[in-house]
């Protein structure tokens, strides 16, 4: 039986994997390769936010732009350590380093936090609201509201703004953004750095239902792999609705079958979409696979 419950809790997986997916198509087009990293990423940001509750004390809403900003500065030093100095070799190489840095990720938070799974803090602290006359969880409307916002200022930032379409400029072709003197690596490294901040909320939102492992990150990362792939090869709306998709086929299946075969089927459905439109939902940009 579908219940307002189930479906707040879809649609707060999916909004969660939406950031997680955004993040990692802003890397993508901005540095022209994969970030292996980008799911280490979102672990750390589960990690920022244990360690920084555990510093502060603070609740869990003012936490969120502490740990924005750390994986913010985070994203940052990946674009200047694995990405910008790797610019003018083939993309391997980059794809070589980020890997590299994923593995020092992990094995830092392995060091530092142990192996055992952490909680992060909720957003919006635990327990229900009524709504109708039906409760509903209060961490659920806080991701999804939190995630709309989110997803809207990027949305505004790069449509309506003239550091995003510098932004989406150098992201479609360097060289000409470089002839028509737009600074190449400030731009990069700012998509970067809104990446990594996207994928540390995405981590602090994650962190607090499914707990936080060093060892998340593959599986972040093969999520935000299939959104883009479904969505189109970086396409951010494309990525978007396929993040969506994702987080609603894993909850309504997981309610039906459990959690192993509504994985199984997740990928079973990825091929069969990929077989009839290999192309994703919005197509494929010219020069934009890896």
């Amino acid at each position: 039986m579908i219940t307002l419950q189930l479906v707040l809790n879809a649609l707060a997986l999916g909004m969660a994997y939406a950031l997680v997916a955004l993040g990692f198509v802003l890397a993508l087009n901005a540095a022209g390769a994969i970030n292996f990293a980008h799911g280490d990423l979102v672990v750390l940001g589960g990690a920022a936010a244990v360690v920084l509750a555990a510093w502060t004390g603070l609740p869990g809403i003012l936490l969120l732009p502490l740990v924005a900003l750390a994986l913010g500065l985070a994203g940052v030093l990946a674009a200047h350590v694995a990405i910008l100095p790797l610019a003018r070799r083939p993309a391997e190489a980059t794809f070589v380093a980020t890997l590299a840095l994923a593995a020092m990720i992990e094995q830092g938070l392995t060091v530092t936090l142990g192996a055992a799974p952490r909680t992060a803090p909720a957003l919006a602290g635990s327990g229900a609201m009524e709504i109708a006359g039906v409760a509903v969880g209060r961490q659920p409307l806080a991701i999804i509201g939190v995630g709309g916002v989110l997803v809207a200022a990027v949305w505004f930032l790069l449509e309506r703004t003239q550091v995003g379409r510098r932004m989406r400029a150098v992201a479609a072709d360097r060289q000409m953004a470089r002839a028509v003197g737009i600074p190449v690596r400030i731009y990069v490294t700012l998509s970067l750095a809104l990446a990594g901040a996207l994928a540390g909320v995405a981590g602090f939102l994650l962190g607090h239902q499914f707990l936080i492992t060093p060892t998340q990150g593959a599986g972040h990362m093969l999520k935000a792999y299939i959104a883009v792939a479904l969505g189109g090869w970086g396409s951010v709306p494309g990525a978007l609705l396929g993040a969506l998709a994702i987080g609603v086929f894993e909850t309504f299946v997981s309610a039906q079958v459990g959690d192993a075969w509504a994985s199984a089927a997740l990928y079973v459905a990825v091929i069969l979409v990929l077989a009839v439109r290999p192309s994703g939902l919005f197509g494929e940009p010219v020069g934009r696979r890896a």
